[in-house]
């Protein structure tokens, strides 16, 4: 048998769109992302340690380290119940809202259009970073990062 050789000369190379569908699938993981920056590609907090605090406030359930694991790789079919919501909220140490619009993001194609719940400062604040360039909001997410892992200095 003789080898089939491609001629990469005469080779056409073109990318083809990706569907909509697809694209909007890809996008569609603002709550799994959450959970990856979280572990940050086994540098930050291992599920396990993340699912020891994923305890709802409300109900005391709790998330499991292979459901976290799941939703990391945005293999969790359906929307999380609001009390294992209230439960990642609490274990990523985010509000709750913020974890609720994810949520509604990824499973629900929810599009957010304004700042509803939130002061002025809030709204202005993300007003101005809404103007920015793609390296300016990282390097504010960063800092506020940052800032929110130190702890305050007790007298």
């Amino acid at each position: 048998m003789e080898a089939t050789h491609l001629n990469r000369d005469n080779a056409q190379h073109q990318a083809a769109p990706l569907p909509d569908d697809l694209v909007r699938e890809m996008d569609r993981d603002a709550l799994s992302r959450m959970i990856r920056e979280v572990n940050d590609g086994g540098r930050g907090d291992s599920y396990q340690k993340l699912a020891d605090r994923c305890v709802d406030p409300e109900t005391g359930d709790q998330a499991s380290k292979a459901y976290l694991q799941k939703l990391a790789t945005n293999s969790v079919a359906g929307a999380p119940t609001p009390s294992r919501l209230r439960a990642i909220a609490t274990g990523l140490r985010k509000p709750l809202s913020v974890v609720q619009r994810a949520a509604a993001i990824q499973y629900l194609d929810y599009e957010a259009t304004e700042l509803a719940g939130y002061d002025d400062d809030t709204r202005v604040i993300v007003a101005h970073l809404a103007g920015m360039g793609k390296t300016e909001k990282r390097r504010w997410r960063a800092m506020i990062e940052a800032a929110d892992r130190v702890r305050p200095e007790e007298d």
